[in-house]
């Protein structure tokens, strides 16, 4: 569905109004990047949300991006990865050079990625995708693992630069429990800042606020910007 400008202006107020009544609890210099979900969206709308001054969009698959990212290439965007990666995409992706990839899910994947990228003399930001909900329907290393697997990624896939943290708040109405999945890994992020994390990436539409108050720097936003009055 195309929106008219106004409709996505007002959208986009809205969201940025929210995120800066979020960030203001934790202190009036924690800075919030938005990146928009493109997946539901066509085209005209990422084209108009530019305009507006959007600049970050994320996609969930490799084919989406890449047909995206031909077909907006006159506009200077920055493109996320945020979706489950198959390995079989692994080369596609790579070369698209995202500016970030968000779903680094496990050390399995971060190997294959690696020799992929030596292959091709090639680098990537990555984010390590944590799965702090415990649900079995999510990706990502657990809360116990993160730190150690995060070093060790550093460590040994010299090919990959991680950049930080990433999750997916707890699928529930309770917010208590939504919340205590964002602090489980903030806290992480915040033990990691030493090895040079700079991104904690959490919060959608549903709980960007929340996420954001729990110390949340990037949020990925796609439904509330993209409904209609």
């Amino acid at each position: 569905m195309i929106l008219d400008k106004e409709q996505l202006r007002a959208n986009l107020d809205e969201v940025i109004w929210n995120i800066e009544e979020a960030r203001i609890t934790v202190s009036e210099h924690h800075i919030v990047k938005l990146v928009t979900v493109a997946k539901y969206t066509e085209l005209e709308n990422i084209r108009t949300l530019y305009e507006l001054g959007q600049r970050a969009f994320g996609e969930n698959q490799v084919q989406q991006l890449k047909e995206r990212m031909a077909a907006l290439e006159e506009l200077p965007l920055e493109w996320h990865m945020i979706g489950t990666l198959q390995k079989n995409k692994i080369n596609n992706l790579i070369d698209l050079r995202p500016a970030l990839m968000q779903s680094l899910d496990s050390i399995e994947l971060a190997q294959e990625l690696n020799k992929k990228l030596e292959a091709k003399n090639s680098k990537m930001h990555c984010l390590l995708q944590m799965n702090t909900a415990n649900e079995k329907t999510k990706s990502g290393v657990s809360a116990e693992q993160a730190v150690d697997i995060y070093q060790e990624i550093k460590e040994n896939y010299p090919n990959i630069i991680l950049k930080g943290v990433m999750t997916i708040g707890a699928h529930t109405e309770d917010t208590k429990l939504i919340q205590q999945s964002f602090e489980t890994t903030h806290s992480i992020y915040e033990k990691l800042e030493k090895d040079g994390a700079t991104i904690c990436s959490m919060g959608m539409s549903g709980d960007y606020q929340l996420a954001i108050k729990c110390g949340s720097n990037l949020v990925r936003v796609g439904s509330a910007l993209f409904k209609q009055k």
